[in-house]
């Protein structure tokens, strides 16, 4: 039963609700009672809002970024959960969503496209060149290109994230190709009847201006000009529950 807000304006109203009691009086006519003889009223705080996942009670806690990348943040939540978690009852927990569960599906996705690319490549390859050991001097290149690209991250102060790993994907495709001519015209050579070192020197003197260019126009493509930059936005990063 519910009795209208407009009628409780303090806990007395509330005490002097009237209720109906099974007990009969003189004329067989029930005996008016009130609220307070049948039930014990006082004060408590509950939360203002309640909110539910999965008709599961949940507390959201909403955060942004100040001064901090969103990884560095990650690190720093996922700290403060682990410290928090053993002192919760059993039953409950705590999970990050938001802009933090995506970046994480983000680079696990990104990830294992890379490592998929690098196999398929690698079997692509040897359907072209009929063997295994070519294709394999070509997926040599690729530790190289990663040590290139990290060093490269740590010479920049970049953090690693969805668009430096766009970058990674695009330097280890162009060190692919380039591997590719280089591998492609000492085989020739060696056709030709060439040492295996003389025909490694020559496709490395023969093909390092067509490399470079290649190199040079994917740097310049991937240069952040400054009035291209995108407006910086203030959303929340994160949500815990």
């Amino acid at each position: 039963m519910q009795t209208p807000e407009r009628n409780l304006s303090s806990l007395n109203d509330l005490r002097n609700i009237p209720v109906s009691t099974s007990l009969a009086g003189v004329n067989g006519a029930p005996i008016p009672g009130l609220l307070s003889n049948v039930a014990t009223l006082k004060r408590d705080s509950l939360p203002t809002n309640a909110n539910q996942s999965n008709i599961q009670p949940v507390y959201e806690v909403f955060a942004s970024l100040q001064g901090i990348d969103l990884g560095a943040a990650s690190k720093v939540i996922d700290r403060v959960v682990a410290d928090v978690s053993p002192q919760l009852k059993p039953g409950n927990r705590i999970q990050v969503v938001g802009q933090i569960e995506s970046m994480r599906d983000s680079f696990r996705n990104l990830g294992l496209g890379l490592l998929f690319a690098a196999v398929l490549v690698y079997f692509l390859m040897v359907v072209n060149y009929q063997n295994f050991g070519d294709p394999l001097v070509v997926i040599l290149a690729l530790p190289a290109t990663f040590c290139g690209i990290l060093t490269m991250l740590f010479i920049t102060n970049t953090s690693l994230s969805v668009p430096s790993l766009m970058g990674a994907i695009m330097a280890i495709g162009v060190a692919s190709a380039n591997s590719i001519l280089l591998v492609t015209f000492a085989r020739e050579r060696q056709l030709e009847g060439a040492t295996s070192f003389q025909a490694a020197v020559e496709a490395g003197h023969t093909r390092i201006r067509p490399v470079l260019m290649t190199a040079a126009a994917m740097i310049v493509g991937m240069i952040p000009w400054p009035w291209a930059a995108p407006a910086k936005s203030r959303t929340p990063c994160w949500r815990g529950r």
